[in-house]
């Protein structure tokens, strides 16, 4: 299961941005894989893989789980919301 999605984020994934987004996919109960488009994937809990992307406001990323059902849905919807946001609180 695959979504792709564009960041919103101003800073894009960057420092805090990334961290939170770390932190959040951590959360979530099946694991996650994030790339940029074409790209080799990275664990989406990782805070040093995300850094690794150089992933910016614009950028087009997919966001992959080899889980299926209720909880892959939510997952990838959790955190395509969160690459959906402009600013992160």
């Amino acid at each position: 299961m695959e979504r792709t999605v564009v960041v919103a984020i101003t800073e894009g994934l960057h420092a805090r941005p990334a961290a939170l987004f770390a932190q959040k996919a951590g959360a979530q109960p099946v694991p996650v894989k994030i790339a940029k488009t074409g790209g080799d994937p990275v664990d989406a809990a990782s805070i040093l893989g995300i850094m690794t992307l150089g992933a910016g406001v614009g950028d087009e990323v997919v966001l992959r789980t080899e889980s299926d059902g209720d909880d892959a849905t939510a997952s990838l919807e959790a955190l395509v919301d969160f690459l959906s946001q402009e600013v992160v609180a």
